[in-house]
């Protein structure tokens, strides 16, 4: 097939768009680097070293004789949207180009309007786009488990089956996001079911658990094909910053008493996700929603699971919630439309987290103190980056 991977130069999207390429599909990359100007915004840097993109996809080709086509541009850019569809003219769109941190989203008036715009906008560009040019199109869009919030009773996998007053019906399963980020992302999902309800549109919704893991076997083929491994506390996984909290001897930083309960997966899986998304299209007028993580966990069972397999006496140093949100609660979601399609997970193990502690010891030059500790306080309206510490905590 002909696949264009949104976001192609980020976290998740440059390994997907490697993995598909390596099964054989004609893959393209959208990106229009904003990741890259957060680091330097934020003052902070991947871990692992990341060539720039044109190095990566040269390098892939020499190394697995493919071509990956680039498309540099934005998708708030209609015209750029429209043309970069024109031209390649794909069968299905992977969509992971948007803001992905709901710390960045929490920062002030400013970083909260731009991740909403840069988000939502962006996708009703694509959605017009693919409506106009072909909506055979198949959109495979990068949600969050996070849309849904903590409620006290079972999450389901995007509808559940109301009675109310002697009448039933299947509605979209009810949302509470956490940030503006993850309301974002709420927006998405409204925008992209109704696109599939007027225009015949065909969409899968992947609600994303959190993802731990930076090597694939396509980005360990070479240097210049790594991914990016964020630690700090604005675009870092709760996983990968524990695991260089470690190695490094920081205490492992829990927000609050540590109860939050999340579905996560291992990158690989995220890979597989898509993957069987693609092979398993839906009708025409069709939106669908995959709740897509294999396992749950509390942070302070990752806490507690780093701790064990690392250093026994690491501290486990409990902070006053920067974040609202429930602290200790009920986590329950559904999660089996992908293992039905053939997903077999990877589970988190003590292999993998050592792994992510080699990772972290080959690169203990490039990390950065100042950015460990949490930096963002949901309670604020007007919180700043310092710029003479780019990384301080910012109150209310």
């Amino acid at each position: 097939m002909k696949i264009l991977v949104l976001g192609g130069d980020g976290y998740l999207g440059w390994p997907t768009a490697l993995y598909l390429s390596r099964k054989g599909h004609e893959v393209g990359v959208v990106d229009n680097f904003a990741r890259r100007q957060y680091d330097l915004e934020m003052g902070v840097d991947s871990l692992v070293p990341v060539r720039h993109l044109q190095q990566r996809v040269k390098t892939w080709r020499e190394v697995s004789g493919l071509s990956i086509v680039p498309f540099i541009g934005d998708l708030t850019n209609a015209d750029f949207t429209y043309r970069t569809l024109r031209e390649f003219e794909p069968e299905a769109v992977v969509h992971f180009a948007e803001q992905r941190a709901a710390p960045y989203s929490m920062i002030d008036r400013e970083h909260a309007v731009y991740t909403q715009v840069n988000n939502v906008v962006g996708t009703l560009n694509l959605l017009y786009a693919i409506a106009e040019l072909n909506p055979d199109i198949h959109l495979v869009k990068l949600g969050t488990m996070g849309e849904y919030g903590t409620p006290n009773i079972d999450i389901e996998e995007g509808f559940i089956e109301i009675v109310h007053r002697g009448r039933t019906d299947v509605l979209p399963f009810p949302k509470q996001p956490g940030s503006f980020y993850h309301l974002s992302k709420v927006h998405d999902s409204h925008n992209i079911q109704f696109a599939c309800r007027t225009w015949g549109l065909r969409s899968t919704d992947l609600n994303q658990g959190i993802v731990y893991g930076q090597e694939t076997p396509e980005t360990s083929a070479h240097s210049d094909l790594a991914t990016r491994y964020d630690y700090d506390a604005v675009f870092g996984t709760v996983l990968n910053r524990f695991v260089v909290q470690a190695v490094v001897g920081h205490p492992l930083t829990v927000y609050g008493k540590g109860g939050q309960t999340r579905g996560m997966l291992d990158i690989r899986d995220t890979q597989a996700c898509v993957e069987l998304a693609i092979e398993n299209p839906p009708a025409a007028g069709e939106y669908r929603v995959f709740n897509q993580f294999t396992e749950s966990f509390s942070v302070a069972q990752l806490a507690e699971n780093v701790a064990s397999t690392l250093a026994a006496d690491v501290d486990i140093e409990y902070l006053d919630d920067p974040r609202v949100e429930k602290e200790d609660h009920y986590y329950r979601a559904a999660h089996t439309k992908l293992l039905d399609l053939g997903l077999v997970p990877h589970l988190l193990s003590s292999t993998l987290i050592l792994s992510l502690a080699r990772t972290v010891e080959k690169n203990l030059d490039r990390v950065n103190f100042d950015a460990i500790r949490p930096t963002v306080n949901w309670r604020s309206t007007s919180s700043t980056l310092d710029t003479s510490d780019p990384l301080k905590m910012a109150r209310a």
